[in-house]
């Protein structure tokens, strides 16, 4: 009898070991590794075999205009980079209870009345996913459901029904045979992957897989996974919010970064489409430690309000929290400030953070971040129509931000009178209704705050 070849894998990085030890090698994680059973998968487990690709150069390639599916949500078309692109794998991932299936099955709902849609469902049987969809009111004729979690069995159906779009709730509880694994472990979620991404590429069908989270927030699975599949989505859900952002991590047919904001409501998602008069919802009564501050999603500007409060340390070290920010570019902001500025914190504790639970990811809201620290610090209020934004260097200097004539024009479209931006970022034509001021360091940002 031959004997079985094992190894141990990372669950995180999925690098191989020939034998177990406590910390991973390649990523440096500790009590990741798992034991594997490794063998040639063989091509009749499989259940359909390729052809031989062929050599070509080039500019021999046909270029073809691949029609992209809408989902009838245009939030979701504007992260997928325009709709789902036919032949691609699409990844989507989120916490427990943050709207997934919830989103996925009105997506299927509505393409099911133009194509042919299968909907798979692993951790839940066929009544409760009716129960859910009548509960929304969505349309429950024409779309295709099946309760499985076997790789070849699934591919049967998909060979049979021959659906143009095929959603697989989720990825954790498939499995195929011949691997003496269970469900959800490396091996498996690896090989099905595997054998999903060649059926789709092959038969051009849309396969979107629902993966799930770990603890640390993360994609569960080895991280073979992402480099897999060709978009990777995440759903958001800030803690006590009913608003779900979703965010392309990787996306192979469009840009990564895009934005997309939803509400949860009784009747499923419903999509927001102008979120930056969600977000700057401020209160009725000023308060020292707020400004606005206008940051760029995708191929959007997002206005989001920022807000920070400084208070005296009341034991031990002072701590610096923020929520939504780069907790790290806020230490090096404070410390900028006290070099350049000679105002000191050091006695201190700062908290920051972005109203309505969004991360922001790039560096334009470093002057908002500091005058909203200033303005708790002082106790003074800003005026309400202010809008600041731009990046700090650690010489104090501002540098100019991306799209910031597009970043002014969306600041004024929501009646904001003022602006303190990076000299570069002045516009060529004054706007009309808007007093911009270009400063061209943190000095003279704090000298017009003065005069307010």
């Amino acid at each position: 009898m031959a004997k079985i070849k094992t190894a141990y894998v990372c669950s995180d990085c999925g690098a191989e070991h020939p034998k177990w030890q406590g910390q991973c090698n390649a990523c440096n994680q500790w009590n990741t590794l798992s034991r594997v059973n490794i063998g040639p998968i063989k091509e009749s487990r499989i259940g359909f075999a390729g052809a031989t690709a062929q050599i070509k150069k080039l500019n021999e390639v046909e270029l073809e205009n691949v029609a992209r599916l809408s989902t009838s949500f245009a939030e979701f078309d504007r992260v997928l980079g325009g709709g789902l692109v036919p032949g691609s794998v699409v990844l989507i991932g989120g916490d427990p209870g943050a709207g997934k299936s919830t989103l996925l099955l009105q997506v299927c709902t509505r393409l099911a009345q133009q194509i042919g849609v299968l909907y798979v469902t692993g951790e839940e049987s066929l009544s409760q996913l009716a129960m859910r969809a009548k509960r929304l009111q969505l349309p429950l004729e024409n779309l295709m459901v099946a309760a499985e979690t076997r790789a070849e069995a699934i591919a049967a159906h998909i060979e049979t029904h021959q659906p143009q779009v095929v959603i697989l709730d989720s990825v954790q509880v498939l499995q195929m045979e011949g691997i003496d694994s269970t469900p959800g472990s490396v091996t498996q979620v690896r090989e099905t992957a595997a054998f999903f991404t060649r059926l789709a590429k092959q038969t051009n069908t849309v396969v979107v897989l629902v993966g799930h989270i770990t603890k640390e927030g993360g994609l569960a699975g080895p991280k073979v996974l992402e480099h897999m599949i060709d978009c990777f989505i995440m759903l958001d859900s800030p803690a006590g919010s009913r608003f779900r952002t979703l965010r392309a991590l990787k996306n192979r047919f469009g840009a990564v970064n895009e934005l997309g904001v939803f509400a949860m409501t009784d009747l499923g998602m419903k999509e927001v489409s102008n979120p930056s008069a969600i977000f700057l919802q401020r209160g009725e009564v000023d308060s020292p430690g707020s400004v606005a501050t206008v940051t760029w999603e995708g191929t959007r500007p997002l206005l989001v309000e920022i807000q920070a409060l400084v208070d005296e340390v009341s034991s031990g070290y002072p701590k610096r929290v923020a929520v939504g920010l780069d907790q790290q570019r806020l230490a090096m902001h404070l410390a900028v400030l006290h070099r350049h500025c000679g105002v000191t914190l050091g006695d201190q504790d700062v908290f920051a953070n972005v109203v309505g639970g969004v991360r922001i990811q790039e560096t334009g809201a470093d002057l908002a971040l500091l005058l909203a620290v200033l303005s708790s610090f002082r106790d003074r209020i800003l005026p309400r129509d202010l809008i600041v934004f731009g990046e700090l260097g650690l010489t104090g200097e501002l540098r100019p931000v991306a799209n910031g004539q597009e970043r002014l024009r969306e600041a004024a479209k929501h009646g904001f009178k003022q602006a303190i931006v990076p000299f570069a970022n002045r516009p060529q034509q004054r706007l009309p209704n808007m007093a911009v001021h270009g400063v061209q360091d943190l000095s003279a940002a704090l000298e017009i705050l003065s005069s307010y």
